[in-house]
C-alpha cells in the first residue's frame, strides 16, 4: 500500500465523518426505542430503506419537488413507525425480550420483500438534496455529505434540548426509567411509546434520503443498519451521545481500514466493535440508570 498524502488523509477523514453521521441517524432511532422500551428494533435499517423508497416514489416516480417529497416522506414514515408500535409491537407487551427480537427481525425481512414487490429488486437513483461538490484545495466533498454532517449535529443538539427542557422530553425520560411509575404519574405511556417509534422511523428515513444518492436505492441497503447497531454498541447502547460517538468512530475508521486491508473490506466496523467490547464492555459512553422498583 502506498503512503497516503495529507490530502488523502483529509479526504478519507471527511468521507468517514459523513458516513459516521449517516450511521448515527440510524443509531439514534435504535437507542430511542431501546431507552423507552428496552426493546431492540432490528428492523431499523429497513426503516431507512423504506424511507429511501418512499422518497423515490414521491420525488422520482411522481415528480414532486424535492423538498416537498422529503416532507411527505418524513410524514409517511412517522405514521408508519407509529403504526408499527400501535398495531404490532404493543400487542407483545409483557412477552419475553426475545419475542420482540424475533418480531423485528421478521419485520425487516418482510419490509424488504414488500419493497421488492412494490418497487422491484433493482437499483434506483434518487437525486441528491444539493447537487455538486465543495472543493477546498485538493479535498473534494459532496454537498449531500456536508448536509449529513450538519443534519446529524442539528438533530443531536435538538434532542438534547428536547429532553432537557421540554415537558414531553421529560416524560420520555421518565418512561425510560420506569414505565409503570410513569403510568401512575399520568403519562400516556402507550401513546408516547408510539411517538418514539415514529421518531425512530423519521430518523431512519432521513438517513435513507441522504444515503440513497451515494449507494442507490435498493432492498439491500437496509443492511447498513448493522453498522449503526455496531456503532451504538461501541458508544454504549443506552446513550444517544455514545451512539453518535461510536458511529463517528466507526465511520472515520472504515475508509482507512478498507484501504489498508482491501481483502477485508466491509468488516472494519465489526472489528472496531469487538475491540471496544474487549477493552470496555459497557461501551465508550455507557449511560446506565438504576431503575427504581
Amino acid at each position: 500500500m502506498e503512503l497516503l498524502t495529507i490530502a488523502d488523509v483529509l479526504q478519507l477523514l471527511l468521507v468517514g465523518l459523513s458516513q459516521g453521521c449517516l450511521y448515527s441517524l440510524i443509531a439514534i432511532g435504535l437507542v430511542l426505542v431501546y431507552k423507552a422500551t428496552e426493546q431492540v428494533n432490528f428492523a431499523q435499517g429497513e426503516f431507512m430503506m423504506m424511507g429511501a423508497f418512499v422518497g423515490y416514489q414521491f420525488i422520482v416516480l411522481m415528480g414532486l419537488p424535492y423538498w416537498l417529497g422529503v416532507g411527505l416522506t418524513l410524514i409517511v414514515m412517522g405514521a408508519f413507525g407509529y403504526g408499527i408500535d400501535a398495531l404490532v409491537v404493543r400487542r407483545l407487551t409483557g412477552q419475553p425480550v426475545f419475542t420482540v427480537f424475533i418480531l423485528t427481525l421478521a419485520l425487516g425481512i418482510a419490509l424488504r420483500a414488500v419493497a421488492g414487490m412494490i418497487w422491484g429488486f433493482g437499483n434506483y437513483t434518487l437525486p441528491a438534496p444539493i447537487p455538486g461538490n465543495l472543493k477546498i484545495g485538493p479535498v473534494v466533498m459532496a454537498w449531500s455529505s456536508i448536509l449529513a454532517i450538519l443534519l446529524t449535529a442539528l438533530i443531536s443538539v435538538g434532542l438534547y434540548a428536547f429532553f432537557r427542557f421540554s415537558r414531553h422530553g421529560a416524560a420520555m425520560l421518565a418512561l425510560s426509567q420506569n414505565q409503570l411509575a410513569a403510568f401512575y404519574m399520568g403519562i400516556p405511556v402507550k401513546r408516547l411509546t408510539s411517538v418514539i417509534w415514529a421518531m425512530s422511523a423519521v430518523f431512519g428515513a432521513c438517513a435513507g434520503l441522504l444515503l440513497a444518492p451515494i449507494t442507490l436505492v435498493s432492498t439491500s441497503m437496509g443492511f447498513i443498519g448493522f453498522k449503526a447497531f455496531a456503532g451504538a454498541i461501541v458508544g454504549g447502547f443506552g446513550s444517544i451521545p455514545g451512539a453518535v460517538a461510536g458511529c463517528l468512530l466507526i465511520g472515520v475508521t472504515e475508509p482507512f481500514f478498507d484501504i489498508a486491508f482491501p481483502t477485508m473490506k466491509g468488516i472494519g466496523a465489526y472489528l472496531v466493535m469487538f475491540a471496544v467490547l474487549l477493552i470496555r464492555p459497557q461501551g465508550l459512553l455507557a449511560q446506565i440508570h438504576a431503575k427504581k422498583v
